[in-house]
């Protein structure tokens, strides 16, 4: 009886039912439309939660950032400028302008009232301590405790201010650990790969002798390795760090400790990232390599991914030694690679969404679209968590302010402290990312047409 009471209606159902589904792909193809339209980055209201000073503050930064003279001469210029200004004039100058670009200020008061300001326009901050180190810059154990110090302030002042719902931070090994072991690590395990739950073992307290390093070296990894377990324990359940890459001679050794922080401490989310350079020609068998790694040894796997900031001393350095260029050759195989990347990492996220996460960390807009648009296809939530999007503060504001208004998660990596704690860390970067600097004239161009509107609005007596 009941199948005779459903089989008349049927007929009527089904072209409703057909109408409802093409009604439905209709209005997703629309929405994919108007979506696209407005990731073109080419609308200058992104900047509308910008004050004048803020407008004009950038347009003056961002235009002295388009001489290259400039830009690959900072380092000098700024040391000059300070030894005739001296310290406090040289302070002067540069906190309201490239300073207050570019860092969110010297003490907590100050970072609180930057990252709240930040909040109500939609993005998430990235605290960076701006503490790094190269070969020959060591300075023994001693500071890297008070480094130590310094980065688990900044868990306490991440997790303790409400800034973002899931916080993050950035940890360059080298601040903890010598450049100089990092590359004789390198090398050993080269020759000898070292189990995970060596290091696991160390971090734990074990006094471990590592196999190839001799007693100091081995005593310098493990007081290494247990300031980065302090901070892992202090960051668990409270804020993601997502640990640096930086050159090739040391980031083999840098992704085995941050391997084994991550099967330590990443067992049910992923509180440890590791970053991967895609303008490097492994970077893609780097990334199968570890989501291998992660399958095999239980844990779950972040992924910072940017392009990569240190080319022409890579290239120098392989010249110089007679290696082979670790570097992509062309910007084009660098997209690429990027893309693949990405590829592979959103296609595990759609299936393990809980396993896998990643940061799409590019001021480039066609990989932001590219993310947009698989993220759809694939039925990724824009703020589900699993894949979120990161740029430098100060930068790319067309973009992050964009993608934040259509309700995906947006970092800005945000360094903090003194004009003579970051001054060197400023200068590295605009260094690193010459190319983007010189390359914002999009950025000019937005900025200044919406400075114009607002021109217009107050000469018509608008708000």
């Amino acid at each position: 009886m009941l199948c005779s009471y459903l089989r008349p209606s049927l007929p009527h159902i089904l072209p409703v039912r057909l109408l409802s589904s093409a009604a439905s792909r209709v209005a997703a193809v629309k929405q994919h439309e108007l979506l696209s339209d407005t990731l073109a980055f080419e609308d200058p209201r992104a900047f509308k939660v910008k004050s004048l000073g803020e407008l004009l503050r950038a347009l003056g930064v961002f235009r002295l950032c388009s001489f290259p003279v400039l830009v690959n001469n900072c380092g000098k210029l700024m040391s000059v400028a300070r030894t005739l200004l001296g310290k406090r004039g040289f302070s002067l100058l540069l906190r309201p302008t490239v300073y207050a670009q570019f860092v969110a200020g010297e003490n907590e008061a100050e970072i609180s009232q930057s990252m709240q300001k930040m909040s109500l326009q939609g993005l998430r901050p990235m605290l960076a301590v701006p503490i790094e180190e190269d070969l020959g810059e060591s300075t023994g154990e001693k500071r890297y405790d008070d480094n130590m110090d310094i980065m688990l302030e900044c868990v306490r002042m991440s997790h303790s201010n409400a800034w973002s719902k899931d916080p993050m931070m950035q940890l360059k090994i080298t601040a903890l650990l010598s450049p100089e072991l990092c590359v004789k690590l390198t090398n050993v395990i080269r020759q000898q790969p070292y189990d995970l739950n060596l290091l696991i073992r160390s971090m734990d307290g074990e006094p471990i002798s590592f196999p190839g390093l001799d007693e100091k070296e081995a005593a310098h990894l493990r007081s290494g390795l247990l300031r980065l377990n302090k901070i892992a324990e202090a960051s668990v359940n409270k804020v993601r760090v997502l640990v640096d890459a930086e050159y090739t001679y040391m980031n083999p050794a840098l992704s085995l400790v941050t391997m084994a922080m991550m099967k330590k401490f990443n067992k049910d989310g992923t509180w440890i990232w590791n970053t991967y350079q895609c303008y490097l020609k492994d970077s893609r068998s780097l990334l199968l390599d570890v989501l291998s790694l992660s399958k095999n040894e239980g844990f779950c796997l972040g992924v910072k991914l940017v392009r990569g900031a240190y080319m022409d001393k890579e290239r120098k350095l392989a010249m110089k030694e007679g290696h082979h260029d670790p570097i992509h050759q062309s910007w084009e195989d660098t997209n690429d690679s990027y893309n693949g990347c990405l590829d592979v990492m959103l296609d595990v996220i759609s299936q393990e969404p809980e396993r896998y996460r990643i940061i799409v960390a590019t001021h480039n807009e066609e990989s932001v679209r590219r993310a947009v648009k698989r993220m759809e296809e694939l039925g990724i939530d824009r703020d589900g968590g699993s894949v979120c999007f990161g740029q430098l503060l100060g930068m790319c504001d067309h973009v992050s302010l964009t993608l934040a208004k259509e309700g995906y998660s947006v970092y800005k990596s945000v360094p903090y402290g003194s004009v003579d704690e970051t001054l060197p860390y400023l200068v590295r970067r605009a260094q690193e990312n010459r190319t983007v600097l010189q390359g914002i004239r999009k950025e000019r161009d937005l900025l200044r047409k919406e400075l114009n509107r607002r021109l217009r609005l107050s000469l018509r007596g608008g708000s």
